[in-house]
């Protein structure tokens, strides 16, 4: 059974930092293609960052330069590093994997079938 755990979301204020993990079990992360999205208070699912099997990272334009999307294979672990934060990245941030889509579909969420419960980021001005 695979579980995604996320954590390390939390209040702050704009211009701050903070580092989300996703800790998984029942899937290896090694090769694994994976996905960091976000839902805004307005209820909209957004791709904030993937990453490739082979380590290759893509960004929503909106993050490009703020945030740093890494794993740890031998923790099992995706981290989402983010940095100059704005009110505007105030959302619940989920980790996603089991991606069946192609290079062109990494940011959208229909192509990943395991997702975490979320981590809360609120930013303040």
């Amino acid at each position: 059974q695979v579980q995604l755990v996320e954590s390390g979301g939390g209040s702050v204020q704009a211009g701050g930092s903070l580092r989300l993990s996703c800790a998984g079990s029942g899937i290896a992360y090694s090769g694994l293609p994976m996905a960091w999205f976000r839902q805004t208070p307005e209820n909209k699912r957004e791709g904030v960052a993937s990453i490739s099997a082979v380590d290759i990272p893509l960004y929503t334009d909106s993050v490009k330069g703020r945030i740093t999307i890494t794993r740890d294979a031998a923790r099992n672990t995706l981290y989402l590093q983010m940095g100059s934060l704005t009110s505007e990245d105030t959302a619940m941030y989920y980790c996603a994997a089991g991606f069946s889509g192609t290079v062109g579909n990494r940011l959208l969420d229909r192509y990943y079938s395991y997702w975490g419960q979320g981590t809360q980021v609120t930013v303040s001005s």
